[in-house]
């Protein structure tokens, strides 16, 4: 793609998915980085809060895979998905579960401090309604990882609710209270947000979509990220977005004028770089 960089800032690898094949792919499609971020893996059920740093091991069984096998650029996050507090406190009590996931935060923390990954997510909120005492003890929980992220200088992922300007208002608001940059704070499946009165400073992480990019773009800002959330599942091989997607609109982007290369470079290059090499 004449030298363009081409990001995906949310890619996932499973040990019974396509893994290295998939990052093949992306590679031959002209991508040349991704943020690999971790997953709840049935290979380790969580019982306990020492299960997430096993479970985190995969993800970097994974990522070494994939660098060996391809060479590109390979950023990774781990962390407690957030949904997981659901079966854990229907199992052990939202008390316990709150104290696992954030045990499960801790160690993520410890990794990135070890230079194991460069990011904790994704992190967060269930992404749909579920009872006030589940909220309040998912909030609690991302305040601890804004914290651990804010003492590590290392940005956080973040799963919850569809993207609205009250989301982003409200992640702000627990970046602020754990004294962390919101220019660290990346949602994860944003709308077209770029402008400062949509984003409050958080960091959009965007589907790449023809219509995000075009809206984004038109608003006369790339302070925006792009992802596929390729879920490497046998079963759904496009989901939820094809590898090649991203380095497809890149190419798309540029050929069609929606974008010159130093948009490109800033979402694909500057951004990325400024977020994981710390």
């Amino acid at each position: 793609m004449d030298g363009l960089p081409a990001y995906d800032n949310h890619f996932h690898m499973r040990p019974d998915g396509r893994n290295v094949e998939a990052v093949r792919e992306f590679a031959a499609a002209g991508g040349t980085g991704l943020t690999l971020v971790t997953l709840p893996y049935a290979e380790v059920p969580i019982t306990c809060g020492a299960d997430f740093s096993e479970s985190y091991g995969i993800t970097y069984r994974l990522a070494r895979m994939a660098v060996e096998a391809v060479g590109i650029e390979v950023n990774i996050a781990v962390g407690p998905y957030p949904v997981l507090i659901l079966p854990l406190a229907e199992r052990y009590g939202l008390e316990a579960a709150e104290a696992m996931m954030i045990e499960g935060m801790e160690a993520a923390a410890a990794d990135v401090a070890e230079g194991r990954a460069c990011a904790l997510g994704e992190i967060g909120r269930p992404h749909f309604e579920v009872g006030s005492d589940l909220m309040e003890a998912s909030d609690r929980i991302l305040l601890r990882g804004m914290e651990l992220a804010r003492e590590h200088d290392v940005p956080v992922i973040i799963h919850c609710e569809s993207g609205t300007v009250d989301t982003n208002r409200s992640l702000r608001a627990i970046a602020d209270a754990a004294g962390l940059d919101p220019a660290l704070v990346v949602k994860h499946a944003s709308p077209p947000f770029v402008t400062d009165a949509e984003t409050y400073g958080v960091m959009p992480s965007m589907p790449a979509s023809r219509s995000n990019l075009a809206e984004a773009l038109s608003k006369g800002s790339s302070r925006f990220l792009i992802e596929t959330d390729y879920i490497d599942d046998l079963g759904k091989p496009s989901a939820v977005m094809a590898p090649t997607t991203v380095p497809r609109k890149v190419r798309q982007m540029t050929s069609s004028g929606l974008a010159d290369a130093e948009a490109v470079h800033r979402i694909c290059r500057d951004l990325p770089d400024m977020l994981y090499k710390r």
